[in-house]
């Protein structure tokens, strides 16, 4: 499934305030029981039920560029850089497909002690320190009329066939510029163990002329461009003046009651940024610091 920030709640289906990359399915679950959070005699420190030994870690099995079971994804690189550091002796995953019920169904459920990527500010989880931050784009092909267009109200893009995933951010932004008349929206909920990830089928249809340009999560669009060795430009789109916003910090999500596991995971981020920036450039990722400047190159 893409993994695009999305208004939805993972134990209900509604609508709701901050965004994260879990996908809706239909239907309503069942609220998470209490019990399921609670800190009690565990494997790891202070009582937390954290594996010592393996990093067992929560993770959609075909959802590239993020992660799959042939450990291709940059947070499958993630995960083995974590059990370095951590003494771990092995990664071990816990699959479940990124749709309503996957943090219920797998950290809440204590079958694993990690989400290697959510976004910052969702309740369900404790968010760790950002690891990253990147932002939706806006992809089209070079030499197309294009070129200096940085935000969804720019004139340029009236009247063309823009590609966005339904429900995601910024639909929002182009609802307001009039923007949807146009454009072809691609599903949010589908199941890329049978269907391509939107983020591929978008880049190759707007290279076979199905669209004039997409808008999608930051990550996808540069792993897919890459991959297949598209000629496009990919803008971040940061300087949007209102409606959503379009940047998000991503985090490893933690169960509340695993705070020495937190502290553990902040350490690791902190002293190995380098590492981890380099890995997601390697992946095409976009990065953006806080003051919205692209990250190009780590440190050396």
């Amino acid at each position: 499934m893409p993994k695009n920030p999305a208004w939805e709640d993972d134990v209900t289906g509604r609508v709701a305030s901050k965004p994260r990359f879990v996908l809706p399915l239909l239907g309503a679950l069942a609220l998470l029981p209490s019990a399921a959070w609670a800190q009690g005699a565990g494997l790891g420190a202070a009582g937390e039920l954290v594996d010592p030994d393996i990093l067992r870690v929560c993770a959609d099995p075909s959802n590239m560029p993020f992660t799959d079971q042939n450990g291709q994804g940059f947070e499958n690189k993630l995960a083995e850089l974590v059990a370095r550091k951590t003494g771990r002796k092995s990664v071990a995953y816990t699959w479940f497909p990124t749709v309503i019920g996957f943090v219920r169904n797998t950290l809440a459920a204590n079958r694993c002690d990690v989400i290697m990527g959510y976004a910052q500010g969702d309740e369900l989880v404790q968010n760790t320190n950002a690891y990253y931050r990147s932002s939706y784009v806006l992809v089209h092909p070079k030499g197309d009329g294009l070129e200096g267009v940085e935000t969804i109200e720019d004139p340029k893009l009236a009247g063309k066939r823009i590609g966005v995933v339904e429900r995601t951010p910024p639909t929002a932004n182009m609802a307001a510029n009039k923007l949807l008349r146009t454009a072809k929206i691609y599903p949010l909920a589908v199941d890329t163990r049978v269907t391509p990830s939107m983020g591929e089928v978008m880049i190759k249809d707007m290279l076979a002329g199905k669209i004039d340009a997409a808008i999608l999560w930051g990550p996808m669009a540069g792993y897919y461009a890459k991959q297949l060795d598209a000629n496009v430009a990919i803008v971040p789109l940061v300087k949007e003046k209102t409606g959503s916003r379009m940047s998000y910090r991503i985090t490893m999500g933690v169960r509340p009651s695993d705070q020495e596991w937190k502290r553990t995971l902040n350490k690791v981020i902190r002293e190995n940024q380098a590492e981890i920036n380099k890995l997601l450039l390697d992946y095409n990722v976009p990065l953006i610091d806080e003051h919205d400047n692209p990250i190009t190159a780590t440190p050396g």
